[in-house]
């Protein structure tokens, strides 16, 4: 839950704390540690400069937000991925690989949004919080991480829309769409923060209501409401089954399709909490509107995915000789594959157009998240100062001129030989996500030890359940995945080199930025920082007394507004603001 006056308060106590020197912290005899590892005395280390205009604009609402998280979970993943995952596995295993993959997504999620409201700098990233509450060569793998696999998704998802188009026509050369549209996203990311959200919004908000469309089409067809007037319930359970038994029949079989489903699953959320911590370093109000968000987020995004994929499991067999083409268009999708069965025309048409908005919105949403989380390794000095430059917008124009460039190879793709070294560019972002997720659950485990022992646990302003319980369940279950999502490659007589290193190669790029980092640039050879270290203090007074303001006016608005006292008015502004 979100306390506003546990907030306030807790800025007084600070302002008066920091003053007098008397705080707790000083009678704890803790040692503060600054960002770049300079030691401060407690309460000593300077302020983060919230105005410096080489920074970040906040000029988001929640609703862009919100979105844009949204937007970046609702892709060809949950259009066209979940028909692959079904083929390989089945229904039961595809629906239940999305409740255990939620529920880990949801940990993640509220780990990030504790850590983010308690200190929503501008400019904060998922690699700012692991240098920070961790270790700065862990944050710094991290960091590099998630930009290289942001760069390569925009270049994926460039791709795809080469591909989706070719669906209506494929006499025009996939070139041609490739760069009409790298060259809209381009643009569209140049513009202040303010006007991408709101594109951002209306291209998700399409995605949301195709997939709801998707949804409740798929409840009709259940029931026989469909021209067909055939009945289909839970049929495909029965005939041909509920579990794919891919691997080896029996118990065993039925395990190993219900885990290789949550590995495919997990490539569905990939890069979705990120991007929503991303944007919500350039919002309004942040302590206001990222508890607000993360609440939102995982409970749509695991609505849309746990009803989809049972939407799915129920109105297509998994053996559907479709589900195997391995298309990534409309005719792959599985919502197509059950209208057409069911006699309804024209819907797969406007289902291809809402996958062509998925990547390009998917696409729009990894530049900005790449060219800002540059931004944060140029600022905190892991990158060259080069990139730590901002226009008067607020945008970070030379990582956008590196993310942009980075995006054309996508080009790799126009023709056979090219396109066999851009998959092997893209192999290397497959468990980055995953990866990320590990390392910010790491940071919010030493996060809360750092906030127990200064005396700061209770009285944090943003506050989630089960913790740190569901951390420990996401760690495992996410290492898991990273350890055996290759696992198949094991069994005997299924060997292949290719789809080894696919699985895997993502590991050690990581490990030598981890490492290398650590023994070359950081003087503390310690796997992570005491906890006693972890600075909670800098920037703090700036963030708190930004966060009096804003809920002063929030409560002017209120007093001063009647939309809030009617009951739709009301539902109306917490969707848009």
């Amino acid at each position: 839950m979100f306390d506003k006056k546990t907030s306030t308060t807790v800025s007084v106590h600070e302002e008066e704390a920091l003053e007098s020197g008397n705080s707790s912290i000083n009678n704890s005899g803790v040692q503060q540690l600054s960002y770049d590892g300079t030691d401060y005395k407690p309460g000593e280390a300077p302020e983060v400069d919230e105005d410096d205009i080489n920074n970040v604009h906040r000029g988001m609402k929640s609703r862009h937000i919100l979105l844009i998280g949204i937007g970046g979970c609702i892709g060809t993943g949950l259009f066209v991925g979940t028909g692959a995952n079904l083929a390989k596995t089945g229904p039961a295993p595809l629906l239940m690989s999305y409740l255990l993959m939620s529920f880990a997504i949801w940990s993640v999620m509220n780990n990030l949004s504790e850590m983010a409201t308690y200190l929503p700098l501008k400019g904060v990233s998922i690699s700012g919080f692991v240098s920070r509450y961790a270790d700065d060569s862990l944050g710094f793998a991290c960091g590099y991480n998630l930009f290289y696999t942001f760069a390569i998704m925009v270049a994926t998802e460039v791709t795809a829309i080469g591909l989706i188009i070719e669906y209506w026509n494929d006499n025009i050369h996939i070139a041609i769409f490739m760069t009409v549209f790298l060259a809209a996203i381009v643009i569209l990311n140049f513009l202040p923060n303010k006007y991408f959200g709101e594109m951002e919004f209306w291209f998700a908000l399409i995605k949301v209501l195709c997939i709801l469309g998707l949804i409740v089409t798929g409840i009709v067809i259940f029931f026989g409401g469909a021209p067909s007037r055939d009945r289909i319930g839970f049929r495909y359970w029965k005939n041909p089954g509920a579990f794919a038994e891919r691997i080896t029949p029996g118990a065993g079989g039925r395990f190993l399709d219900v885990w290789t489903a949550l590995i495919l699953s997990g490539f569905s959320f990939i890069l979705g909490p990120e991007l929503i911590i991303t944007a919500a370093a350039e919002a309004k109000r942040p302590r206001y509107n990222i508890p607000k968000v993360a609440n939102s987020f995982i409970w749509r995004i695991m609505f849309f995915y746990i009803a989809g994929s049972l939407v799915v499991g129920c109105t297509v067999p998994y053996n559907h000789p479709r589900l195997l083409s391995g298309g990534s268009n409309a005719s792959a999708s599985p919502y197509v594959i059950a209208i057409q069965s069911a006699g309804i025309k024209v819907l797969p048409d406007i289902i291809n157009a809402c996958i062509l908005t998925s990547a390009w919105s998917a696409g729009n949403a990894y530049m900005f998240s790449g060219s800002r989380m540059l931004l944060q390794l140029a600022k905190v000095g892991q990158a060259p100062q080069i990139f730590n430059r901002v226009n008067k917008y607020g945008v970070p124009w030379t990582c956008m001129i590196l993310v942009s460039a980075i995006s054309c190879l996508a080009y790799l793709n126009v023709s056979a030989g090219s396109a066999k070294v851009f998959t092997w560019l893209s192999n290397l972002c497959t468990i980055s996500g995953f990866i990320s997720w590990l390392c910010s659950s790491v940071a919010f485990l030493r996060w809360r030890k750092a906030m127990i022992l200064q005396g700061r646990w209770d009285s944090r302003p943003y506050k989630t359940a089960l913790q740190p319980y569901a951390t420990y369940y996401a760690l495992f279950l996410l290492g898991m995945v990273v350890l055996t999502n290759g696992y198949d490659v094991f069994i005997k007589g299924r060997w292949d080199t290719a789809t080894f290193i696919a699985a895997y190669v993502t590991i050690p790029p990581f490990v030598i930025l981890w490492l290398g980092h650590k023994f070359f640039f950081n003087k503390h050879k310690r796997l992570l920082r005491p906890v006693s270290e972890i600075d909670l203090v800098t920037g703090l007074q700036a963030v708190e007394a930004e966060a009096e303001k804003d809920f002063f006016e929030i409560e002017q608005e209120r007093a001063t507004s009647t939309a809030f006292n009617n009951p739709f008015l009301r539902a109306f502004h917490y969707i848009l603001y």
